[in-house]
């Protein structure tokens, strides 16, 4: 799955597998989204800071505000009401299921 995410990405990641920029086509920028999601552990909770600091150590472009709310919105993460605390949800979608659901 890493390999089908990285392949489609290859053009955005450096040589460390950091986003270098948010894709401008859609269905790359839902890979985008599904590939960062992956950096987050399945039934652990993160503060809003632990989920900037991963958020900026995957992309060099440093928005962990618009990638966490958009993490969030297709839901690839859920949050307290309060937005103190995150966490990955143990269903998660495969990537074409992801996408067939967003596009």
């Amino acid at each position: 799955m890493v390999d089908i995410i990285t392949s489609e990405l290859k053009s955005f990641l450096n040589e460390s597998g950091q986003l270098t920029v948010l894709p401008a086509k859609y269905k790359k920028k839902l890979i985008a989204y599904y590939y960062l999601s992956t950096k987050f552990e399945v039934g652990r909770r993160y503060s809003e800071s632990e989920i900037n600091d991963i958020l900026n150590g995957w992309t060099v472009f440093r928005d962990p505000a618009t990638l966490r709310r958009e993490l969030f919105v297709k839901q690839l993460l859920n949050r307290t009401n309060d937005c103190r605390w995150y966490w990955k949800e143990e269903n998660e979608p495969t990537l074409e299921e992801f996408i067939e659901r967003f596009a």
